[in-house]
């Protein structure tokens, strides 16, 4: 298990030096407003990120920073400039979610490494092929994935994966929850989630908390793990304390050597945990034991006694890197110290000359008790060679100069900081708009369709009757999760006549691609600017319907390379699950694949599940029929129908050619209010 890392999240300096005193092999923190924990400490000025990654480098940790939070396109120029940053302040790798980003990255420094984020939804072999496209070096799984699932991605994967070890489990996949920006203009997917689905909602029989999971712990399967080729296993908690960060690193380095045991379990369900942990997504054991909550008992079991415990475990510099020192000593000559430690090799002399001992000359043991006092540093003596014969005097404290001075030299030469040549970062490209507005509807199921309907664009479920979708104006969406299936998917599209696909993830796209069908990003594939645009060209996409988080006076700042659209109707997914909440309190055929979960004012929100996998939709549609006027030029309208009946549709449709104003209740979304 030598190349496997231990990734620590960092929320502070004293995070840092736990993580890193108490064995991490890498760090990852956050920097600016671009980071998805924009509440933890972070690193505020330069010098403190310098010192971050230089303190890291000469204890050979590597460091990652998060820049991945979708970017506005006024907020571009300062990302350019983080960016920048980053890379001459010689970090290893920027981890990314959005993908206008990701091009900067790679245009202005193509030496650094990418990480694609959990954000990025990414689970599948496909997408992992054009992760690789994009120039990203390494992908974070989502937590949903099984153990069959993650070792079939190993073994296939043409870059490196990493995957979250211990920590906090979202109900949502990552990069997929708009519930936060939705009930609060907080938005995860901007590194401000207020975590609202850790409060009370409820399903019939469930628990009274249906939207919250224990938190995750993987930590007793590293060794499978790393035997199927998982490169870094990562620690959730940059909002954690210090104590919390060495425990788990601690927990990790024991389960590598196979010693992880109960008591160690314990330890860290004491110090964080939501009614414990489960293992239930690895397992493939989905259903109401992956469910939990904060408990008082979870609150008060970290106890002082345990936190110093672990706060004593980073008190002071351990040693972590092992040196061999060569000794040789003439008289009425200077006295020659080499140092070599990890391939590297230094070596200094004694201020003063060695003479002739008045009483007895210097003793051998002096000379290697002197030499290995490396306490208080990163370096450990694991021998001190002492050449020719000791018949000369040389005080102690020449000798601790000589220790210190081939300390320090081997510390910079640790850091190994090379200069990074920069790049013009890249310039979106736009086209001029036709001015003419299509009109694309997307239905949950073909009973929903008026016949008289007029549409540009109709899709529906994938699987859908080709008869069907074997017209000019009909498409299939994607599956919006894909768990395991996605060779059922490419299966079914393949044989599907339709020409057009509404595509909802990268994992989609490759499929739709790879099976010669035009793509229509969907609003969760997070384009938020006009970088962005510019990637989905490059990655074959016809048209962009942008992220529900964009607004109307923040869609007009896009330059657009491809035609662009806004959703000007519909209920707003705000979870994607592979765990369907319903599941807590009854069975899927007491379901039937359409139910609703009520939070603590009472407000209902439809569940709907589909080809394994579930999605929590707003208690109100989006609704601008009186508002036309006001949405900024565009190619596309976008109306997304999930529990309308067709009767509802033509009401619906008429309301928008006569622009009237709604008779029920209804949302503007994040149209006007927008994201934090």
């Amino acid at each position: 298990m030598n190349n496997i890392e231990i990734l620590a999240p960092v929320g502070s300096a004293e995070a840092l030096k736990a993580a890193v005193l108490s064995g991490a092999d890498a760090v990852y923190f956050g920097m600016g407003n671009f980071n998805a924990r924009r509440n933890a400490q972070n690193f505020s000025t330069d010098a403190e990120i310098k010192d971050a990654i230089e303190y890291c480098h000469s204890r050979g940790v590597r460091v990652h920073i998060t820049l991945n939070t979708l970017i506005k396109d006024a907020e571009l120029k300062d990302a350019i400039e983080c960016v920048r940053k980053i890379c001459t302040f010689g970090a290893d790798a920027i981890i990314v979610q959005d993908l206008g980003l990701a091009k900067v990255i790679k245009s202005v420094c193509p030496d650094i490494e990418m990480h694609a984020s959990t954000q990025m939804s990414v689970g599948t072999l496909q997408g992992l092929y054009i992760l690789k496209e994009l120039g990203f070096s390494r992908a974070v799984l989502p937590r949903e994935l099984s153990f069959e699932e993650i070792k079939y991605l190993c073994k296939h994967s043409p870059i490196d994966l990493e995957m979250f070890i211990h920590g906090a489990l979202c109900m949502c996949v990552s990069g997929q929850c708009l519930m936060s920006a939705v009930l609060g203009s907080r938005s995860g997917n901007r590194g401000l989630c207020a975590q609202p689905c850790r409060l009370p909602f409820k399903v019939q029989k469930g628990t009274g908390h249906d939207l919250s999971l224990k938190d995750l712990s993987l930590i007793e399967h590293i060794p499978e793990l790393a035997e199927m080729g998982v490169c870094s296993f990562k620690i959730e908690g940059r909002m954690k304390r210090p104590e919390y960060v060495s425990a788990v690193v601690t927990a990790c380095k024991k389960s590598m050597q196979g010693k992880y045991d109960c008591f160690t379990e314990k330890d860290l369900s004491d110090l964080f945990s939501r009614s414990g942990f489960t293992d239930g997504y690895y397992k493939n054991r989905i259903g109401r034991e992956m469910f939990g909550f904060r408990e008082k008992e979870n609150v008060q079991s970290a106890t002082k006694e345990l936190l110093s415990r672990y706060a004593s475990v980073y008190d002071k510099e351990q040693g972590r890197f092992n040196i061999k020192f060569t000794f040789q000593g003439k008289i009425g000559e200077k006295a020659n110290l080499t140092a070599n430690c990890n391939g590297l090799s230094v070596e200094t002399e004694s201020e003063m000359l060695c003479e002739a001992p008045i009483n007895r000359p210097i003793s051998e043991d002096r000379i290697k008790d002197a030499l290995s006092k490396c306490g208080g540093t990163q370096f450990t003596a694991e021998s001190v060679k002492i050449l020719g014969d000791v018949d000369y005097s040389l005080p102690v404290s020449a000798l601790n100069s000589m220790r210190r001075t081939v300390l320090d030299a081997l510390e910079n030469k640790l850091l190994g900081k090379k200069e990074r040549i920069l790049y013009p970062a890249p310039i979106p490209t736009n086209i001029e708009s036709e001015n003419y507005r299509e009109f694309y509807c997307r239905f949950d199921n073909v009973e929903q369709i008026p016949d008289n309907i007029y549409a540009d664009m109709i899709f529906v479920p994938l699987g859908t009757d080709d008869n069907v979708v074997n017209t000019n104006n009909y498409g299939v969406e994607l599956p919006h999760g894909m768990f395991g299936n996605q060779e059922k998917v490419e299966g079914l599209l393949t044989k599907s006549s339709a020409q057009y696909c509404l595509c909802h993830t990268l994992d989609a796209v490759a499929i739709a691609k790879k099976c010669n069908k035009k793509v229509i990003a969907s609003p969760s594939m997070n384009i938020f600017n006009s970088l962005s645009m510019d990637v989905a060209k490059s990655l074959g996409i016809d048209k962009v319907i942008v992220s529900n988080e964009c607004t109307l006076d923040k869609f007009e700042d896009i330059s657009s390379s491809v035609p662009i659209g806004l959703t000007v109707y519909g209920r707003i997914p705000l979870m994607l699950t592979r765990n369907c909440p319903i599941r807590n309190g009854k069975t899927c055929a007491e379901c039937k694949r359409e139910s609703e979960i009520t939070d603590r004012m009472g407000i209902k929100f439809p569940v709907k599940c589909y080809m394994g996998y579930s999605e929590i939709l707003n208690s109100r549609p989006l609704y601008m029929a009186d508002r036309m006027g006001e949405i900024p030029a565009c190619d596309i309208m976008f109306f997304n129908f999930t529990t309308e009946s067709r009767q509802d549709v033509e009401s619906i449709v008429s309301a928008y050619e006569n622009e009237e104003k709604s008779i029920g209740e209804f949302t503007r979304g994040l149209l006007y209010r927008g994201v934090e």
